[in-house]
């Protein structure tokens, strides 16, 4: 069987889905499962709307905390909810035993935030987009003792 190279501009959702499907499964054959498992903490209004969250996937096994995205809306922007945030995900990571996070943000997001909590810059790609970085950061987990896994706190009551 013969194999040749086609660029596909409006390649189909399923196609690439097969790629995607091919590389999990060769990393699982090479380090086993239990990869990506979802963490997730939310702000919330009286009313239940979303003001902010995190969001991110660890792996017990390889002991990495993934931070995929945190964002707060501008109503809370600026009250802690951010720090209280990573810090939710990183208590729970490493109450799933996690000893390391990364995450990657850009130079005109929160590259300082995220030094304040102690991350450190491993990774840079300057010039993306043009005229800005896109900076890649890790941190070592470390346990607070009595620290609770699961808060529900309102500011000032941490």
């Amino acid at each position: 069987m013969g194999y040749e190279i086609s660029f596909e501009e409006n390649a189909g959702d399923e196609e690439i889905q097969i790629l995607a499907d091919g590389i999990i499964e060769y990393t699982r054959l090479k380090i086993g499962p239990g990869q990506g498992v979802p963490l997730t903490f939310f702000v919330r209004d009286d009313e239940g709307a979303v003001g902010g969250g995190v969001h991110g996937n660890y792996s017990s096994r390889s002991g990495w905390l993934y931070v995929r995205v945190l964002w707060v809306s501008d109503r809370v922007r600026g009250s802690g909810y951010g720090t209280r945030l990573m810090e939710h995900i990183e208590r729970e990571a490493i109450a799933r035993g996690c000893t390391d996070a990364y995450l990657d943000t850009f130079s005109f997001q929160a590259p300082e935030f995220y030094k304040r909590l102690g991350y450190v810059v491993f990774g840079e790609l300057e010039d993306f987009p043009v005229g800005h970085s896109r900076i890649f950061l890790r941190k070592r987990l470390k346990p607070s003792a009595g620290q609770p896994v699961h808060t529900t706190n309102q500011p000032g009551q941490d």
